[in-house]
């Protein structure tokens, strides 16, 4: 029996079902038990009698969301089962919660160790069977999601440093922006319900310890195998860590439309360190260590800067462009040097923002080689570049002069030292 829940959002989809549950036990009456138990609950239930019958089930195209799976079995063991699972790519990533009528630490530790998230001791109780699957399964969902909206808006980092077109820039950070924003708001708003129900089932186990305090001595020992206490508190530490983790995805979310901009029409008041900070947390990425360069630093000095009259998106753009290609140059300039010149001399941007009378001034500096004098005069030109073939399409520093000439009335120039560096100067009106 199998159930489908639909979750309406923005004219899509989202299938929800109970799940998939593989039980691996060779006792045909647990089998029929736990099948029978959570059949009633909504689940659908694979069955095996064997490990080696698991993993040969495991071989089809479909796959279970959860396994509940025994520890002694003739043939191959739970903990070898176990073991096989989680060293395949495909299949690893299933929860797996061992039955057991074990109790001692060490083989608890093993298991865990193997890779299984959860104990079920025998005689089961049906209602800790279904409340911790019911957790498992909600954690591995939401962690799922999480990982999924997380690459996804990593490589949409990628895509925002690749693109120098003004038309297509804006559109794609707004767009992404958007469709990341309401899956992570979905998954924010699952995980209070998680919250919720782990609240709830403490309540309940702080009122059967408040009203029968002496249990039977079987419901003692159940509770000191089961180690309840741990289990929710570590649930809690998850939960807390998972809500940090959307918080964190919902900053660079905001940070993304402050970088597009895209759908305001005309010109706006606008903050240009918002601009600036929205940029450095896209280029983040590029601006840390990693196998080939030691990392660029990025020194701020900013002014005390008014709101500046300006297309928020377009500004954005230049600040993309010219931090994009200071980061070009100090990595060209790396490939040059060995590693203990790296150390020495390590890559740095330095941005310094100030106003004199009705203009703003912005300065965005960097230490690689610079320009040599014979390019000085092209290096505005649409197709002009000094970077190897692949590397740039000589795009970016001319379309970020149009905008700031053209669209802005404002100034773009630079002054670079061959071997030394290069400094853009950018001068916007303020109104």
């Amino acid at each position: 029996m199998k159930t489908t829940i639909g979750y309406q959002k923005d004219s899509i989809n989202y299938p929800c079902s109970r799940g998939i549950i593989l039980v691996v036990d060779d006792n045909p009456t647990n089998l029929q038990v736990l099948s029978s138990f959570l059949d009633r609950s909504s689940f659908e239930v694979w069955a095996a009698r064997s490990g080696e019958k698991a993993l040969q089930r495991l071989e089809n195209d479909d796959l279970p969301d959860l396994i509940l799976l025994d520890i002694m079995m003739p043939g191959i063991d739970g903990f070898e089962t176990c073991k096989q699972l989680k060293s395949n790519p495909r299949v690893q990533d299933i929860p797996v919660i061992f039955m057991t009528a074990l109790s001692e630490t060490a083989d608890k530790i093993k298991g865990l160790q193997l890779g299984a998230v959860d104990y079920i001791t025998k005689p089961f109780q049906h209602e800790e069977v279904l409340v911790r699957i019911e957790n498992h399964l909600k954690l591995r969902n939401l962690t799922k999601t999480l990982i999924a909206k997380n690459a996804e808006l990593q490589q949409t980092q990628t895509q925002l440093i690749q693109a120098e077109k003004v038309a297509t820039l804006g559109q794609l950070t707004a767009g992404i922006a958007h469709e990341v924003n309401n899956p992570i708001n979905f998954i924010a708003g699952n995980l209070s319900f998680v919250e919720q129900y782990v609240q709830e089932i403490v309540n309940l186990l702080n009122l059967y310890q408040k009203y029968l305090p002496e249990p039977p001595d079987e419901i003692k020992n159940a509770i000191q195998k089961s180690e309840i206490n741990f289990l929710l508190d570590d649930l809690s530490k998850i939960i807390q860590s998972m809500q940090v983790g959307t918080n964190r995805v919902t900053e660079i979310v905001s940070y993304l439309n402050n970088f597009s901009r895209h759908r305001e029409a005309g010109k706006k008041l606008a903050n240009l360190h918002e601009g600036l900070e929205s940029t450095l947390l896209i280029l983040g990425h590029r601006l840390k260590q990693n196998t080939h360069h030691p990392g660029i630093k990025v020194i701020k000095e900013y002014g005390n800067l008014p709101l500046v009259e300006c297309f928020p998106g377009e500004i954005n753009q230049v600040f993309m462009n010219l931090i994009c290609n200071a980061i070009d140059a100090i990595e060209e300039t790396h490939k040059s040097k060995d590693v203990d010149k790296l150390h020495q001399h390590p890559g740095m941007i330095k941005i310094k923002t100030e106003v004199i009378g009705e203009q703003v001034i912005l300065r965005i500096a960097d230490n690689g080689s610079g320009i040599n004098k014979g390019d000085e005069t092209k290096i505005f030109d649409a197709f002009y570049t000094t970077k190897p073939v692949g590397k740039g399409t000589g795009l970016g520093l001319s379309i970020a002069y149009q905008i700031v000439a053209n669209n802005h009335h404002g100034k773009l120039t630079y002054y670079s030292q061959p071997g030394k560096g290069m400094e853009f100067i950018i001068k916007l009106p303020v109104h």
